[in-house]
């Protein structure tokens, strides 16, 4: 009995230690209280943190606003909840970068989109400020249904070597391959609106926003073929490919 007892202890002790792991791989970005870790780039939309919520606000005449991360990311697996105007446009930067050499600091790189409009490219792969379009979804059309009008969204966004893929409330909206950009910030963007009365005072919402880089491999989401992928890769096969019987 007391070797029994002792079994279900030790066991008991390996769940709760492997669980705490798991947990710790976990990294909050947003420490749901202020800006602490986070900087604004180019435009002057205003930021700010409401009931553990960061709250964008579009502006007249001003360009895209960007509030970046201060680290850098490479690898990773990105999880956020966004929430948007349905007149407003905007996105979530991974692996962005802003320099003085390249347009003057204009922030550019890959931008999970978040699209209210009747197009419904939420969670397609936009290259800002860059090579514009990377992964739409006009040939994913459950992919253009996840999104949920007036209602919290969550994203996932795997980012490992040249591969990025994303879901969006759980239905997979984009599988890219991409060699531009191998590390650089996160950033959540309110979009321009020129000089639209209409659309100035509108809010975009983030929470939750976490990210892991430790155990990619064992956390990743196993690959499959239930939508289209796109290569941007020269003279080389993607791993899919290979699989499909590809031949370059």
């Amino acid at each position: 009995m007391k070797s029994k007892i002792l079994f279900i202890s030790i066991l008991l002790m390996f769940i709760s230690f492997t669980a705490c792991q798991n947990t710790d791989d976990w990294q909050d970005l947003f420490n749901g209280k202020n800006l602490d870790g986070w900087k604004v780039l180019n435009g002057t939309a205003e930021f700010k943190v409401e009931d553990g919520i960061i709250v964008g606000t579009s502006k007249t005449n001003t360009p895209n606003t960007f509030l970046a991360t201060e680290k850098v990311f490479s690898d990773f697996i990105l999880e956020y909840e966004a929430k948007i105007d349905p007149l407003l446009n905007a996105g979530v930067q991974i692996r962005s970068l802003s320099i003085p050499d390249y347009r003057d600091g204009r922030v550019h790189g890959y931008q999970v989109e978040l699209d209210p409009s009747k197009r419904s490219w939420t969670g397609g792969i936009f290259d800002e400020a860059r090579s514009g379009w990377l992964y739409n979804l006009e040939s994913n059309p459950k992919g253009k249904e996840a999104f949920k009008q007036g209602e919290w969204n969550k994203f996932r966004v795997e980012a490992i070597g040249n591969h990025i893929r994303v879901w969006l409330n759980g239905v997979q909206t984009a599988d890219l391959i991409d060699e531009k950009t191998s590390s650089g910030f996160i950033a959540l963007q309110v979009h321009g609106i020129g000089e639209n009365k209409e659309k100035e005072g509108k809010v975009v919402l983030y929470k939750n926003i976490k990210i892991k880089t430790e155990n990619l491999e064992d956390s990743k989401t196993p690959l499959s073929n239930d939508i289209s992928q796109v290569s941007y890769l020269n003279n080389n096969l993607t791993v899919r490919e290979q699989k499909e019987g590809w031949k370059c």
